[in-house]
C-alpha cells in the first residue's frame, strides 16, 4: 500500500465534517447570545463573566448524560428534544444549591459524523440552554469509529453556576413540620431508560407502531430552573432535590438533616398516564419507586404558611401540591406511607 494513501479519513474519522458541526454552532449560538462578550466556540476555552451584584458568589458546578434515552431518540430518529434533556440533568441540580446557571458545556461522541442528526441534537441544547437562562459556551465532538457500533452516539453536559452566600440552600434551613411539595414532572424525564427498554423488549412493543409511547419516551425533562430562582430570591424555600436515579426517596433523603425525617404520604402522587402504563405492565410498586420519579419531578420543602404565595409562580401543569412533611424521632431520614395509585 502507498504510504500516501494512509488518511485520517480512511480511518473513519472526518476532519472536515467536524469543521464544519463547530462552524455551524458557532453561527447558531452567535444569533442566541446576540452581542455577548467573551463567547469563544471552535477556540481552545471560553471566558465567561462573573455577575458581579451577587455578595460573596459561590461557584457551583454540576455535570450528567441523558443515559440510555439517546436509544430511543435513535430508534424514533428524533433528536431534537435529547439536548433539552441534557442541560435538564444538570441545571436541575444546580438549583438544589440555590445557584443560578451561568454557562453550559457539551459532550457529544459518536461513531461517525453525521450532520443532520448532531445539528439536531444542538439546537435542542441550545433550547435548553434558553430555558435555563445559561449559555452554550463550548464542548467536545469526538469520532469514534470502533467505539460505537454504526448509528450510536452519547451525549454528556457540564454546567456551572453561581449563587451568593447567603442564598446557598443548606440543610439547617429545614425545620420540623415544614412542608413537602411535589412539583409534576413531565414524564420519566432521563432515569429508568434502560428498564424501560428491557420491558419493551420483553413484551415485544414496538414504539414506532404506538403513538402514546412515542411521544411519551421521547418527551423531554422539565427545566425548572426559571421557577424555582424566583422562589429562592424571594426566600421562599428552605430546601429542594431534584427527582432522578434513585427516585423520591433517595433523592429528597440528599438534603435532609440528620435530626429530621422526610415522611411522605406515597397516595397523594399524582402519577401520569407513562407510570400507569409501566406498572400495568409488571413494573412492581417497590420498582417503579427506587427508579422512576412517578411523576414527582421536583420537590420543593417549605414553611407552611408560604404555600399559597408559592403556588403563584407555577402554571396549572406544574402546580406544586403538598405529599409530606418534615418530622422528628424517625430514625431514617424518608419514611414513606402508603402507596401509590396506579388506577
Amino acid at each position: 500500500m502507498n504510504n500516501k494513501s494512509i488518511t485520517y479519513k480512511k480511518s473513519g474519522v472526518n476532519i472536515n465534517a467536524a469543521d464544519q458541526f463547530v462552524n455551524f454552532i458557532s453561527s447558531v449560538s452567535s444569533k442566541k447570545r446576540g452581542k455577548k462578550k467573551f463567547s469563544n466556540i471552535g477556540g481552545f476555552g471560553s471566558i465567561s463573566e462573573i455577575p458581579n451584584q451577587i455578595k460573596q458568589p459561590k461557584i457551583v458546578a454540576c455535570t450528567d448524560g441523558v443515559g440510555t434515552k439517546v436509544e430511543i431518540a435513535n430508534t424514533l430518529n428524533k433528536y431534537d428534544t435529547i439536548g433539552i434533556d441534557l442541560v435538564a440533568m444538570s441545571v436541575n441540580d444546580l438549583i438544589v444549591q440555590g445557584a443560578k446557571p451561568l454557562l453550559f458545556l457539551d459532550y457529544i461522541s459518536i461513531n461517525k459524523i453525521d450532520l443532520k442528526k448532531l445539528k439536531s441534537i444542538i439546537k435542542g441544547i441550545l433550547k435548553g440552554c434558553e430555558l435555563s437562562k445559561c449559555e452554550l459556551v463550548g464542548g467536545e465532538t469526538a469520532e469514534m469509529p470502533g467505539t460505537y457500533e454504526k448509528g450510536k452516539f452519547d451525549i454528556a453536559g457540564f454546567a456551572v453556576g453561581i449563587v451568593g452566600k447567603n442564598k446557598i440552600l443548606r440543610k439547617d434551613k429545614i425545620k420540623n413540620n415544614d412542608l413537602i411539595l411535589a412539583i409534576p414532572s413531565s414524564g420519566l424525564h432521563s432515569n429508568g431508560y434502560s428498564l424501560v427498554r428491557y420491558l419493551l423488549k420483553q413484551k415485544k412493543i414496538d414504539i414506532k407502531k404506538n403513538n402514546f409511547l412515542k411521544k411519551e419516551l421521547i418527551r423531554p425533562t422539565k427545566i425548572y430552573v426559571s421557577e424555582v430562582l424566583k422562589l429562592i430570591d424571594k426566600d421562599l424555600i428552605n430546601g429542594c432535590a431534584n427527582i432522578t436515579g434513585g427516585g423520591l426517596a433517595d433523592n429528597i433523603k440528599r438534603v435532609i438533616p440528620d435530626n429530621l425525617t422526610a415522611e411522605i404520604n406515597l397516595e397523594q402522587i399524582k402519577a401520569s398516564k407513562i407510570f400507569k402504563w409501566l406498572h400495568k405492565k409488571g413494573i412492581s410498586d417497590k420498582e417503579m419507586l427506587k427508579t422512576f420519579n412517578c411523576g414527582v419531578g421536583f420537590c420543593l420543602i417549605i414553611n407552611p404558611k408560604k404555600l399559597n404565595k408559592i403556588k403563584r409562580y407555577f402554571t396549572n401543569n406544574f402546580k406544586p401540591y403538598v405529599i409530606g412533611k418534615i418530622s422528628k424521632n424517625f430514625k431514617e431520614k424518608v419514611k414513606l406511607n402508603g402507596s401509590v395509585n396506579w388506577i
